[in-house]
Formats: C-alpha cells, sequence, structure tokens
C-alpha cells in the first residue's frame, strides 16, 4: 500500500517500495497542505494560504488547479499498481474535489505524522506499562527521517514543523523515561545529548539527560550538564534551573536515584510539580437564549474531535459588535466544561477595548501560567519561553482554553496549546481568516438573532406574560433593534426600569430616534451601541474606515465593490481589498458574492460619522461620483435592453469614471434587476443631492429595463420623481423626456387617459426645442394611447406621421418598431391584409437589426393575424417563436401575453387541458410582476375553457391589454 511521508521530505512511496518524485516545492507543498487535514475537507483558500501565504500571485489558482491535477494523477497511478484502481483506491487514496474544497481521503495510518501521534496517543494511556510505552514511542519515533517538511518554507511550514517539533521533543522525553525506567539508559544517552546541544534551553532535555547518565554510572558528566544548563539560563533568561532540575542535581550530588520514586506519567512533569486544576470561566450571560444551530455546530465539532484527536481543536466565534459572541462562547464553555476535567482557562485579549490597551500574548500567557501554579520567578521573560512552558504544562491534559476578544491571528497564535486533547474557543469581531487556513480552526459567524429568539429573550427578561400581551410592540421593539442582542438588551433595560409601563411605551421611544443611536445609548460603555461599534472602527485601517463612513453616504439595501469603489473614489481592486476588511471584521455581510450590506443599527452609525467625520465637500464629491457611476453604468446598459431606441442626452463621462462594460444582454439585464432597488432609490438621492439632470437622465436610461420587467410602481415612481426635478430646474429637454417616460410608465398601469395630456405636453416641448426625434416620440407614443383608449382612426394618423417625418429625416433605425406599431393599429381594427403586411416588413428589419424583443412582439401580433385569418397552425408557430423571443430577452410581461393566446389556440383546437396549463403558467407571471393583468388572466381561468377563449371576430388581439412598445 501507499505511504506518505511528512516528517522529512515530503513524498510517497508505493506499494513496491519504490520511492515516488513528489514534483517540484510548490507540488509538495499542496500535498501537505492536503495531507495534514486527510479525510476532512480543505478549501482552496486554505490550501492557498498555507502554500503562497500573503505573496500569492494573481494567477495562483490556475497554479493550484494544475498542481492538483498532477497530485490526482500521482496516486491514481500508484492505485494501478496495486492492482484495480477500483479495489485500491480507498487503501491508495483518493483527491476529491466538491463544494467544501477539497478531500484527500487517505488511511490515517498511511500518514506518517497522524501514525506518529496515534502511537504517541496509545502510549499516553494510564493502563500502559513502561515496557510497552518503549516499544510503541520507538515505532513512533522511528517514522522521523529528518526536518518536517524539509525543503519547504512559509508561515504556515514553520508553525506546523514547529508544533510537530514540540511534539518530538515530549515524546522522546517520554521514551527517555520509560528506556530508564527498564534499565535501558544506555540506549538514550547518545540521543538526549545531541538534543540537548539543540535546545539548551529546554531543561526537562537536560534532565532526562542528567537522569540516565547517573543510572550509567557517569555522575560528573549530568553535574556537568547542570552546570552548563545554569550557565545558558542565567546568561540568555537572566533565571536558574527549575525545581525538578535541581531536585536531580542534588540527588546525582547525593548518589541518589534520580528517578521519581513511583511509575512516571507521559508526558513528564515540567517544572512544576503539583498540577493545578484552574476553573476560570466568567458567569454566563444571565437569560441566555436561542443559537441552537450555532451551538450544534460547536458540539459536532468537540464530538469530531474525539473521534479523530490528532490535533488541538481550535473554534472561531466571530460577528459584529454587539452580536453576543462572548454570551454564546462562555454558554456553550459551561455546557461542556465537565468533558475537560484537568480544568478550564479564560482571558478577556482586550482587542476591541476603548482604552485601546490590548492584551499582548506575553501577558495573557503570564496570567496562565499563574494560574497553572507557576510560581512568578519560574515564569520565563522570554516570549518563547513563555510559550514552550505552557504548552509543556498542557500536554497530556485535557483543558479548555477561551480566548475572548481577540483582534488578530499573531494575538491568539502563542496561546493555543500544542498537543491534543484540548480545545480553544476564540471570540473575535475579526473573520481571523488565519487560524482557519493555518491552523484548521473551525469558523462559526454569528448573524442577528431570528425573531423568535429576539422575542425569547425579551420573555426571558422581562417575563412571558408581558412579552404575550403585547405582541405589536414587542415586534416593532425586534425591528428597531435590527435584532442585535446589544440593542435588545439595552431596550430590556430600558422597559424593567418601569415594570408598570406598557412595552408600547418602549416602542415609541425607539421610533421616535429612528435612523439615531440615540436610544441605545447609556452609560456603560459595554453596554452603549455607539461606542462598542467604534471599537470595532478603532481597529481599522485608516483607508477601511474612510470607506466605512462614506457607506453612510449610500442610500440602497446593499452595494456592489464596483459601486463602492466609485464612492470611495478607488481602483476596484483596492475597494475590493477594503471591503474584505471591513466583512473580516464583521462591520459589513457579504449576503451575496461581491454584494454587500449592514444592519439597521450600523448603517445609522454611518450616517452620524459620515457627517461628523467627513467634510461637506468630500460628502458631495462622493455622492456625486456614486450617482454618476449608477448613471453611466445603466446607459451602458441601454443599447442591450433598448435595441435601435435614441441614446439619452448626457454629459460627458468624467475620466474617473469607470462604469461597468456589458458584453451581452443577459448581463445587461441582471445588472439592472439586481441593482433595482439602488437605482430607484438614487433617482430621489440625486434630488436631495441638487442633480437634477441625473434625477431625469437615470429613469429616462432605464427605460428597456422597466418596459422589460415590470416593475410598474418603481417605473411611475422614479418617472414622476426626474419629470418634478428637471421642472424645478426648468430644463425643457429633460422635461420633455420626462414627460414621454412617465406617460409610458402610465400606459402600463392601464391609465390610458391621463397619459395623453403629457404627450401633448413633450410634442409641444419637443417642436419648441427643434428636437425632430422627440417630436416623432411623442407622435408615435400618442397613436399607441389613441389605440388603447379606442380611437384607432387617430391612432393610425399620429403613427403615419411620425414614420413620415422619420423617412423624411433618413432616420432608419427605428422605422421598423414604427411598422410594428402600424401593423399592430391595423390588427386592432380587422384591416388583416394591411396588418400581416406592415408586421412582416417589421419583422424583417428587426431581424436585420438583431432586435429581439420587438421581434417577440411582432411574432406575437403575427400569430393572433393568422389566428384572425383561421390558420390555426400558423398562430401555434409564431406564438411558439415568440416564446423564444421573450424568454431570450427575458421580457416576462411578452411571455405571459403569448401564453395567453397560445392557449386562446388550443382551446379553439380542442386542447383545453393544454389552454389551462398555459394560462396558468400566465397567471404566475403577472402575479409576480404585481401586473393589472393578472386580474383578467385569473377571471379568465374560472371560466370554462370555451367560454374562456377570445373568438376570432373580436376585434382587438386579446382580453389582456397587448401594450406593445411604441417608439422611444
Amino acid at each position: 500500500m501507499t505511504e506518505f511521508f511528512l516528517l522529512g521530505t515530503v513524498g510517497l512511496r508505493g506499494a513496491d517500495g519504490a520511492t515516488v518524485d513528489a514534483g517540484p516545492a510548490k507540488q509538495r507543498a499542496v500535498l501537505a497542505a492536503l495531507l495534514v487535514d486527510a479525510g476532512r475537507w480543505v478549501t482552496a483558500e486554505t490550501v492557498i494560504d498555507r502554500v503562497w501565504g500573503e505573496d500569492a500571485p494573481a494567477r495562483v489558482r490556475s497554479s493550484l488547479y494544475a498542481y492538483i491535477a498532477r497530485i490526482r494523477r500521482m496516486i491514481s497511478g500508484l492505485a494501478a499498481q496495486d492492482g484495480t484502481v477500483t479495489e485500491n483506491a480507498l487503501r491508495t487514496g483518493q483527491l476529491r474535489r466538491g463544494p467544501g474544497g477539497y478531500l484527500l481521503d487517505v488511511p490515517y495510518d498511511r500518514i506518517d505524522v497522524h501514525g506518529f501521534r496515534r502511537l504517541v496517543d496509545r502510549a499516553r494511556a494510564v493502563e500502559c506499562t513502561d515496557a510497552e510505552r518503549v516499544v510503541l514511542l520507538r515505532r513512533a519515533l522511528a517514522l522521523w527521517r529528518g526536518e518536517p517538511m524539509a525543503g519547504l518554507s512559509g508561515a504556515w511550514v514553520e508553525r506546523t514543523r514547529s508544533s510537530w517539533e514540540q511534539l518530538r521533543i515530549e515524546a522522546l522525553l517520554a521514551w527517555a523515561d520509560a528506556e530508564c525506567r527498564t534499565g535501558h539508559h544506555t540506549a538514550v544517552i547518545g540521543t538526549l545529548t545531541a538534543l540537548v546541544a539543540e535546545h539548551r534551553l529546554v531543561e526537562p532535555l537536560t534532565v532526562a539527560l542528567m537522569r540516565a547518565l547517573q543510572r550509567a554510572g557517569r555522575g560528573p558528566e549530568a553535574l556537568a550538564c547542570y552546570a552548563v544548563l545554569r550557565k545558558h539560563l542565567a546568561e540568555e533568561l537572566g533565571t536558574d534551573p527549575g525545581a525538578e532540575a535541581q531536585q536531580v542535581h542534588r540527588a546525582v550530588l547525593r548518589g541518589e536515584s534520580a528517578l521519581p520514586p513511583a511509575a512516571g506519567t507521559w508526558p513528564p512533569e515540567g517544572p512544576v510539580t503539583a498540577r493545578i486544576v484552574p476553573a476560570q470561566l466568567p458567569l454566563e450571560a444571565r437569560g441566555f437564549t436561542g443559537r441552537q444551530e450555532e451551538l450544534a455546530r460547536l458540539d459536532g465539532i468537540v464530538a469530531a474531535a474525539a473521534e479523530r484527536p490528532a490535533a488541538v481543536t481550535v473554534a472561531v466565534v466571530s460577528g459584529t459588535a454587539g452580536v453576543g459572541k462572548t454570551a454564546l462562547a462562555l454558554h456553550w464553555a459551561h455546557r461542556i466544561a465537565d468533558r475537560f476535567p484537568d480544568g478550564q482557562l479564560y482571558v478577556n485579549l482586550r482587542g476591541f477595548d476603548p482604552s485601546g490597551a490590548v492584551m499582548t500574548p506575553h501577558e495573557a500567557l503570564g496570567d496562565f501560567l499563574d494560574a497553572l501554579g507557576v510560581p512568578a520567578p519560574r515564569i520565563p521573560a522570554d516570549p518563547q519561553a513563555r510559550t514552550g512552558l505552557y504548552r509543556s504544562l498542557l500536554a497530556g491534559r485535557r483543558m479548555l482554553v477561551v480566548l475572548d476578544n481577540a483582534r488578530t491571528c499573531d494575538q491568539v497564535r502563542p496561546l493555543l496549546p500544542g498537543a491534543p486533547g484540548c480545545l480553544a474557543v476564540v471570540t473575535s469581531r475579526n473573520q481571523l481568516p488565519g487560524l482557519v487556513a493555518v491552523e484548521g480552526a473551525h469558523s462559526i459567524a454569528l448573524d442577528l438573532l431570528s425573531a423568535d429568539d429576539s422575542r425569547a429573550l425579551l420573555a426571558h427578561r422581562l417575563g412571558a406574560g408581558r412579552v404575550a400581551a403585547e405582541p405589536g410592540a414587542v415586534a416593532e421593539i425586534i425591528a428597531r433593534c435590527a435584532r442585535l442582542p446589544l440593542a435588545l438588551t439595552i431596550a430590556v433595560a430600558r422597559a424593567a426600569t418601569g415594570p408598570g409601563f406598557p412595552l408600547a411605551v418602549v416602542a415609541e421611544e425607539l421610533r421616535d430616534r429612528h435612523g439615531s443611536l440615540d436610544a441605545f445609548t447609556t452609560g456603560d460603555l459595554t453596554a452603549d451601541a455607539r461606542a462598542v461599534f467604534s471599537w470595532s472602527c478603532h481597529a481599522l485601517s485608516p483607508s477601511a474606515a474612510r470607506l466605512f463612513h462614506l457607506l453612510g453616504l449610500h442610500f440602497g439595501p446593499d452595494i456592489s465593490a464596483p459601486a463602492a469603489a466609485a464612492l470611495a473614489g478607488r481602483p476596484v481592486h483596492q475597494a475590493r481589498a477594503t471591503l474584505a476588511e471591513l466583512t473580516r471584521a464583521h462591520l459589513l455581510t457579504e449576503h451575496t458574492p461581491g454584494r454587500y450590506t449592514l444592519h439597521d443599527l450600523l448603517r445609522a452609525y454611518t450616517a452620524e460619522r459620515v457627517l461628523a467625520d467627513v467634510t461637506p465637500a468630500e460628502r458631495e464629491q462622493a455622492l456625486d461620483r456614486l450617482l454618476t457611476w449608477y448613471l453611466h453604468t445603466a446607459d451602458a446598459a441601454y443599447p442591450f435592453l433598448a435595441r435601435n431606441r435614441q441614446r439619452v442626452p448626457l454629459d460627458a463621462r468624467p475620466p474617473s469614471c469607470v462604469p461597468l462594460d456589458f458584453a451581452t444582454h443577459g448581463r445587461a439585464l441582471e445588472w439592472c434587476e439586481t441593482e433595482r432597488p439602488n437605482l430607484v432609490a438614487a433617482v430621489h438621492q440625486a434630488v436631495a443631492a441638487g442633480r437634477p439632470d441625473i434625477a431625469w437622465q437615470l429613469p429616462a436610461v432605464l427605460w428597456g429595463f422597466f418596459y422589460l420587467r415590470g416593475h410598474l410602481h418603481d417605473w411611475l415612481d422614479v418617472t414622476r420623481t426626474g419629470l418634478d426635478a428637471a421642472r424645478a430646474a426648468h430644463d425643457r429637454t429633460g422635461e420633455a423626456w420626462g414627460l414621454v417616460d412617465m406617460a409610458c410608465a402610465l400606459t402600463q398601469v392601464q391609465r390610458y387617459d391621463e397619459a395623453v395630456e403629457p404627450l401633448r405636453q413633450a410634442l409641444a416641448i419637443s417642436r419648441e426645442l427643434g428636437d425632430h426625434y422627440g417630436t416623432c416620440r411623442a407622435m408615435a407614443n400618442l397613436g399607441y394611447v389613441y389605440r388603447r383608449i379606442g380611437r384607432p382612426g387617430k391612432a393610425i394618423e399620429y403613427y403615419r406621421r411620425s414614420l413620415a417625418v422619420q423617412r423624411a429625416l433618413g432616420w432608419t433605425g427605428s422605422e421598423s418598431i414604427h411598422l410594428l406599431n402600424l401593423g399592430d393599429a391595423y390588427l386592432h381594427i380587422g384591416r388583416l391584409d394591411e396588418a400581416v403586411s406592415r408586421l412582416r416588413q417589421a419583422l424583417a428589419g428587426l431581424r436585420a437589426g438583431g432586435d429581439r424583443w420587438c421581434e417577440g412582439l411582432a411574432l406575437d401580433l403575427l400569430g393572433t393575424a393568422h389566428r384572425r385569418l383561421g390558420d390555426d397552425a400558423g398562430a401555434v408557430a409564431h406564438y411558439h417563436r415568440a416564446l423564444d423571443a421573450h424568454a431570450e430577452v427575458g421580457h416576462h410581461w411578452g411571455q405571459a401575453h403569448t401564453l395567453a393566446n397560445l392557449g386562446d389556440v388550443q382551446v379553439t383546437a380542442g386542447e383545453p387541458d393544454a389552454a389551462q396549463a398555459n394560462w396558468r403558467r400566465a397567471l404566475l407571471i403577472l402575479t409576480e410582476l404585481d401586473h393589472p393583468d393578472a386580474e383578467a388572466m385569473r377571471s379568465r381561468l374560472c371560466r370554462p375553457a370555451q367560454a374562456a377563449a377570445q373568438p376570432r371576430a373580436v376585434s382587438g388581439t386579446s382580453e389582456l391589454s397587448s401594450r406593445y412598445n411604441p417608439v422611444r
């Protein structure tokens, strides 16, 4: 079977006994990064961090994929040596890829470092005799072939190598002790002598060598070893040898046995002679509720560690300020404390303390060593010596270590135990991804409380009866507190001070201070939302703090990385790095890839800080950059969504504005749909910011999007807002565009009579300005409205006049759309031959121009014309082609309309079930769009199929309003 080596040069040995070249250094590092977590999923980000660290090149993923492929081929080749890959893959190993990253499924006993640990764990057992321990530890130490991961470098390699070396020293000490007890003291002298020369400050090694030398009758050499140790400790640490070394020294001087009087335990005791069981956990937070999912995940981590005790288990609980990280960690720590009989250590690292007095690892280690019973004079001054002593004392014990309120990975790493059996729980406002990547920590990110858990918290603190009596007030309190435990606790304290007051009073106070943090201010800084948020900001880099404050200017529910770059006036790659820092600090949440949001109380905090910390000029510039970016990115999408339409007149784009570039119709439509809430908010923000030009231009460039997707209430809202802004600024061009856009929106909500006057005004303004295209646009839309209000003759007149002007001016780009509208009008009054003629001309032109949107409309109208002419087969064929075109461009309302028409034909063809199915599909789309036609479609479904179908002779295209787009 294949063997994998990490304790020496990283490599493999096949079933034939031949060593396999594991490739270049980076490939060997990738293999090592997977082998240390064999049997567990390892994310690509973790592998990259372990192998390349902070110096990862731009195309690092391509290199990783290449190395993974080579390793997979190498393992498959070794499996083939054993016979068939299928039969022996499990014995050799499989490298699989999945949602969790990469899984190297290799038997533990085939990896030397894991084999070493298992043998050492067996030697730890209390029932193990000295003779058995000798055999087990000899086998374990024989697996070492040199420096672990020899030839590799990097921060993760160095830390891992140091950890394994510590385990090896502890195993060597136990082996030496067992050998001496079984009378084989001479067997250990050479090994220990070399180790003492290499690790001259590690007292237990010198003690073990002194014992072996004394047992071998070489007392003077043992005394010389002690003298050398004392000299090195005095020169380098300013201290004397510990109690155990002194005790052995006295025994050698007196000629007494230096071995402990009783059978040894492993690892042997260090400088502390008596084990103290610390119990440092603070009291649990009162009234802890909820977090069942997170508690179950933490329980699962402990259970998995018990099954595979190959390393120290580390759990990182992260989350924004006030979300309840410490409360969760302490609640769980108390719940599992009995599983760690050797004690519990706790320290508040003060990573985000208002005083700025962050606790150093050196200070924390001093406190831990004191708690473990090390006398103050015996606590080393050297940081590495402190860490070494701390880990030696924890080796062989089962201890729980809670590292609360950490700020960085470097603050935590020296405090992590070095041997299996211990559990470290870290809480932080930062995600600490380095601990996940390097130490294999399990990450648990706390979100806001659920509504149910928030209600349970209030009930626990205020009483179930009081909460049940005012459900409306309770719901408002939870909403105003944004489900943040800190804010809820403050609200509870306010309610508790007036036990006779109705909770509606508290809800009213929160309502009156909406958008402010004043309601969450207390006299205690640790329970003051504004102060707690500020401590997180103090830990940010200057660029991250600046962007966080500027986010107080953003008006929408979330923000993308490119939009944040525009807001900050930075390149996108720099903005992504800054957003990542804010996300790691849990001040932002990346709720979908590349899109960020923050909860309501943090939003209120940023709104305060941007006014306090950013100058008015800088605020104005930042907001102008953002609005301009939204406008020009929407304009970049316009040609895809309103093909062959006149572009909206915009000022030249500033050089600093870098809008998105869309390669396809789908990408442009997706961006508009995703950004819709932000774009709607941007129109109102433009008015408030004194940018009326953007206020009318933004709805204008979004015309094609709104026409395709509906969102009728948003469309009517932004067009009215933009029109009012243009009028207030006496911008006649903007007023004309706004009038037409508002009229288009009014027609989509079937308010045709209201659309006539705006279009007449737009026509007059366009003629006043000499804007021929605007004149054509207004006339074509008037033709459409007149058709909808039952004046087809007037409609045809306006369509012909508009088409004549277009042709006279030589504008052919939108001629096909004029023909489409004219054909629709002829179809409406039953002039079928003229309708088919115009529609076919329109269809040819639309196809030539690549306008799939209007092509779908023309195909639908031709389907209706064929149905009126008695050609049901031709009608069905055109409707299906129309559906394909609608689906391709994302025209949801067009799909619903054509499905309704298709159902009508199917009823006539004697297919009522198929008709009902298509009408249901149409109703689903219309309901999702909140479209006025949904009610008509619902009525159709409630009637018998034959009665619901529209007869061929009826004037008009369908019971549903057709609303095909006029010229834009």
